[in-house]
């Protein structure tokens, strides 16, 4: 399946599980509840592929074009995406725990009720990204950009932003708690 082309083909529920669809072309694709456990695609062309509900845990989908796909309630615990790119996409009430966001691109994407916990978000873009009530515990944030993100009920605590750069930071706090912690690490007014 390396380099192949599938386009807006329908694959929903197929066990692809250790496949290699290195480079493959699978935008617009569907694989809903799809078997991508282990996969390797790095690179693939994923653009508003349905991943919904979709297995990707260990996936290494490093360097993939995921913009605006759809990976709503996707599992994929310890799956690789760095440098990734997810920008638009729905990753709302998808279980990303222990999984690799370093140096990817989530801005403007929907990560509500989001399991991030333990996650590398190192050096990740998540401007203007909708965050509300995902867990961000014990995640790694290391100059993680997040102006304009919308942070509402994350679960989090001040430890994880810690090595924020406090300038990324203007995002949408409500949640008082959260708010008061992260005065410790906002510059003054």
């Amino acid at each position: 399946m390396s380099g192949a082309t599938l386009v807006a083909a329908n694959l929903a529920g197929t066990n692809l599980s250790k496949g290699n669809p290195l480079g493959a072309n699978l935008s617009l694709a569907r694989l809903s509840e799809a078997n991508l456990s282990g996969a390797y695609a790095c690179g693939a062309a994923m653009h508003a592929t349905n991943l919904i509900k979709a297995n990707l845990s260990l996936a290494n989908l490093s360097g993939a074009n995921l913009s605006r796909a759809y990976l709503s309630q996707a599992f994929a615990p310890k799956a690789d995406l760095s440098k990734a790119n997810l920008s638009g996409a729905n990753l709302r009430g998808a279980d990303l725990s222990e999984a690799d966001l370093s140096k990817a691109n989530l801005q403007d994407a929907h990560v509500s009720e989001a399991n991030l916990s333990g996650a590398y978000l190192r050096a990740t873009t998540c401007t203007h990204a909708l965050l509300q009530g995902a867990q961000l515990f014990g995640a790694v944030l290391t100059n993680a950009l997040f102006r304009g993100a919308d942070l509402q009920y994350i679960g989090a605590t001040s430890r994880e932003f810690a090595e924020v750069d406090s300038s990324s930071l203007h995002a949408i706090l409500i949640d008082t708690r959260m708010a008061q912690e992260l005065k410790l690490l906002l510059p003054g007014p």
